[in-house]
């Protein structure tokens, strides 16, 4: 019998690596290596791994980038010197951005991956929801920013808040990170489980410290020496994403309720019992 046409038909037409033909295998969008029907569901489960990697990337990296064009857009349209320098913006690209964004492509799979629904294969990797959460969560870093900014310029003066806006900017996305792991409260998974995650952070936050506070590199990005007090304004800025999203998480949760998803033995004595078997 020749399966070709319904290999080809099928939503994922599956063939056989040793006993099936050439023919088959060719049409088919798997081909079982080893034959076993088992590796199947290991193979859903580490497309779906990799699938949610890639989502929180690109989310990581669009809110980030959403959050720098608030930073100057608003800067600008509110009259104020340009809160960052184009050496700012590059350097926040090629370290802050990037070194998380490769760390949660390597984020450890969730426990209840298989337990939730499928992916429409249609569906847009921005459905339910994800624009909003980008523009949002760009909207909340850039108006940090820009508050580190004003504090520093009403204070200070204009290069100590170029400086406070450099540094909070840089934090601010390194801490975002951690939201971005997971749907559900940070502390329920494990802030540490993630330890490329946490080398990234540790990394980006220690090399930020050493460009402000080296006087040869200062010179070079035109920044200047932050003291105790200013340190800790960037600081108490930076970790408000953190507190801010856990705080959202945690309204959803009360306004939207869990969602709570069912294991196969789970669904089988759900249904059982609906039907008073």
């Amino acid at each position: 019998m020749n399966d070709a046409p319904a290999l080809k038909n099928a939503d994922i037409g599956i063939a056989m690596g040793k006993n099936g033909t050439d023919v088959a295998k060719n049409a088919a969008d798997m081909v079982l290596t080893d034959d076993n029907f088992v590796t199947i569901v290991k193979a859903v489960k580490n497309g779906r791994h990799i699938y949610d990697n890639i989502k929180k990337a690109v989310h990581f990296l669009l809110a980030t980038n959403v959050g720098e064009i608030v930073v100057i857009f608003f800067g600008l349209l509110l009259g104020w010197e340009t809160p960052l320098l184009a050496i700012h913006l590059l350097w926040i690209n090629l370290v802050t951005d990037s070194l998380p964004a490769i760390a949660l492509g390597m984020e450890p799979m969730e426990k209840d991956i298989m337990d939730k629904k499928p992916q429409d294969a249609k569906k847009s990797l921005f459905a339910d929801g994800l624009w909003g959460k980008i523009f949002i969560e760009g909207a909340m870093i850039g108006i940090l920013t820009l508050m580190a900014f004003s504090i520093g310029n009403k204070l200070y003066g204009l290069t100590v808040a170029r400086t406070m806006a450099f540094a909070s900017l840089s934090i601010l996305e390194l801490v975002h990170s951690i939201n971005v792991r997971t749907e559900q409260s940070i502390f329920k998974i494990g802030i540490f489980k993630n330890l490329y995650l946490t080398g990234a952070i540790l990394l980006g936050i220690f090399l930020q410290v050493i460009v402000i506070t080296i006087p040869q590199i200062c010179n070079v990005f035109k920044v200047a020496e932050l003291n105790s007090m200013q340190w800790e304004i960037v600081a108490g800025i930076s970790i408000l994403p953190l507190i801010i999203v856990e705080l959202q998480k945690k309204i959803n949760e009360y306004k939207f309720g869990k969602v709570i998803f069912f294991s196969s033995k789970e669904k089988v004595s759900k249904n059982l019992q609906n039907k008073n078997i």
